[in-house]
């Protein structure tokens, strides 16, 4: 059975990509921040749940160390946990990079033994194409007017780590996804977004690759995207 990890997992894309991975079979850890919260989308699911907050160290090595020793290996790993900050000052940035940026390689480190013990071992980014310069210098794109310097800034890190990844871990798979722009809490101000089902949908595609698929790349649910 495929073990599977997914951060930020208790509400939103996190919880609809559990959810439809637990349909496919997979053993999913639901990573949340907050226990309670977490406990409880993991028993709405049928998922197993482990504290995990991705901006503190002791936290994601103890996550990983219970999924260790219960499981002995990861198969997939995805990086879910984001905080889009409206601000622009030193705090705001600091905490726009430290989750949807340093946290990538604060998990992925801690993760890597067990994803090597995978036979077809998967990473997800979610990313955004908020993040691709190619998308905010483009007046045809809707990243072109996006007034979000911070998210886009970390995201355009988010992509890069998991191109480096892929590149110094061959052995294992590493994607990133624009997953399409969701009805969130993180997009309630700006209501906008489609449902959750739809954009969890492309993360689940990259993260159910075989081992014949593509490393390094930023995708969207139309294929390869510039960035």
């Amino acid at each position: 059975m495929t073990v599977t990890l997914i951060t930020g997992a208790n509400k939103g894309i996190g919880y609809e990509t559990a959810r439809q991975l637990l349909e496919l079979g997979h053993t999913v850890y639901i990573g949340a921040r907050d226990t309670e919260r977490g406990e409880k989308a993991a028993a709405e699911l049928g998922a197993r749940f482990v504290q995990l907050d991705v901006t503190d160290e002791a936290s994601v090595r103890s996550a990983l160390a219970t999924i260790d020793a219960a499981e002995g290996r990861l198969d997939v790993l995805i990086h879910n946990a984001g905080v889009l900050e409206t601000t622009l000052d030193g705090p705001a940035a600091l905490r726009s990079f430290d989750t949807n940026a340093v946290s990538i390689v604060r998990v992925t480190e801690a993760a890597l033994p067990l994803l090597r013990r995978s036979s077809n071992a998967n990473v997800v980014t979610v990313s955004s194409s908020a993040g691709s310069f190619w998308a905010v210098n483009n007046p045809e794109r809707p990243e072109f007017n996006l007034p979000l310097a911070l998210y886009s800034a970390s995201k355009s890190a988010a992509t890069m780590l998991t191109v480096h990844y892929a590149k110094s871990q061959p052995g294992i798979k590493f994607n990133a996804v624009e997953p399409g722009t969701t009805a969130t809490d993180m997009t309630a101000a700006f209501g906008i977004g489609r449902p959750a089902e739809q954009s969890a949908r492309v993360i689940v595609g990259l993260a159910v690759l075989d081992e014949s698929g593509p490393s390094g790349t930023f995708q969207d649910e139309a294929g390869h995207l510039p960035w």
